[in-house]
């Protein structure tokens, strides 16, 4: 079948599974790559297989058709409105951008180009999610009534060779990893019409304890620990808790879905596969569910993959622009609520993404 010919811009740590998973799927082929630090993008494309070259070199490549923008968040929409600007269709990393302002720009430009844009997060499109979803939608929980999420840790100057970012604009528990999580439930239960909630910088400044900055401070410059309700368009409330002060550890589930019929614990958002399990009413214990998708395993990219599949056959695409401004409209709208004492009523909606059909290869897409 015909590929669309990809070309991927940022080549930190990364790029190696979008490098691998690039010659798994139908429908695209990774062609080139290019880094401000074109050296290192030479030598990563020695390793792959590809042409390394500059970002201006690969944006003027008339072969090329998509971006895959890897860059630093702060770069995501100056990236991706260049591609766009260049003719490209493009895919980015998440966040979509680090402002609402951003974030729009890139979408109007598409559109005023005939263009497409998606965004990771791509694992509600694993085996794990996509199994909750065809048990939402089969009806095995009833009516969806509310939703509870949580990502609790201790931060990462603990382990992280270059914490810093995680603590400055555009960082934080939310915007870290909260895509993840707001992806994957707006995928099982639509778009989000209000958000509100509290947010706190519990700590000050943060100690490097990881090499190679051992003992450098950190002045925290967001809210660390974020306490969030969503109001969702279709009814149900959830409930988000993403957090980096929690020193001690936590038990609580990453996802928890709860129906007039049952409960539903969704596995982990920030990987592909992972345990479903379901609690029917009626029921004395936990059932577990065998998972009725595939690509349970590290399948990042699979949403650029599908994208180019939809730039192919003319369908909509899963990992749309739209859901990821949605989901990043969201994440501001915790923090303006918090600092303002109030609902926030989101602005933008997007379509809740086409389930994948069962019994798809690992590679397949349609």
């Amino acid at each position: 079948m015909d590929k669309i010919k990809v070309g991927i811009v940022g080549t930190g740590n990364i790029s190696g599974i979008y490098f691998q998973n690039g010659k798994r799927f139908e429908a695209m082929e990774v062609v080139a790559c290019a880094d401000l630090d074109v050296e290192r993008a030479k030598a990563r494309a020695a390793e792959y297989g590809v042409r390394g070259c500059s970002v201006e070199e690969l944006l003027a490549d008339p072969d090329i058709q998509m971006v895959i923008n890897l860059t630093i968040p702060a770069a995501h929409a100056s990236v991706c409105l260049q591609a766009l600007e260049a003719g490209k269709h493009v895919y980015v990393e998440k966040p979509l951008a680090v402002s609402r302002e951003e974030g729009s720009k890139v979408l109007e430009l598409a559109a005023s180009k005939g263009l497409l844009v998606g965004s990771a997060p791509d694992t509600f499109l694993g085996g794990g999610i996509q199994t909750a979803i065809k048990l939402i939608r089969d009806g095995r929980i009833g009516t969806p009534i509310g939703a509870t999420a949580f990502m609790t840790c201790g931060g990462h100057e603990s382990w992280h060779p270059a914490p810093e970012f995680y603590y400055q604009k555009g960082g934080g528990p939310m915007f870290d990893m909260g895509p993840y999580y707001l992806t994957a439930l707006i995928a099982m239960l639509g778009p989000i019409s209000r958000v509100t909630g509290s947010a706190r910088i519990s700590y000050p400044e943060r100690t490097i304890t990881s090499q190679p900055k051992y003992g450098q401070k950190v002045k925290v410059e967001v809210p660390t620990h974020i306490a969030g309700i969503m109001d969702f368009a279709a009814g149900p409330i959830g409930t988000l808790l993403t957090s980096f002060d929690t020193m001690g550890g936590s038990t609580l589930p990453r996802i928890e879905v709860y129906g007039s019929e049952g409960t539903l614990l969704v596995p982990d958002p920030n990987g592909f596969g992972g345990e479903v399990r379901i609690w029917q009413a009626g029921a004395r214990e936990w059932s577990d569910i065998p998972l009725t998708h595939g690509k349970a395993d590290n399948a990042r990219g699979v949403g650029a993959a599908d994208m180019a599949k939809a730039i192919l056959s003319g369908r909509k695409h899963r990992a749309s622009g739209e859901l990821a401004f949605h989901v990043l409209e969201a994440m501001h709208g915790f923090h303006d609520a918090s600092e303002q004492g109030v609902h926030y009523q989101m602005k933008s909606t997007c379509e809740t993404p086409a389930p994948l059909p069962v019994g798809l290869a690992d590679f397949e897409l349609d």
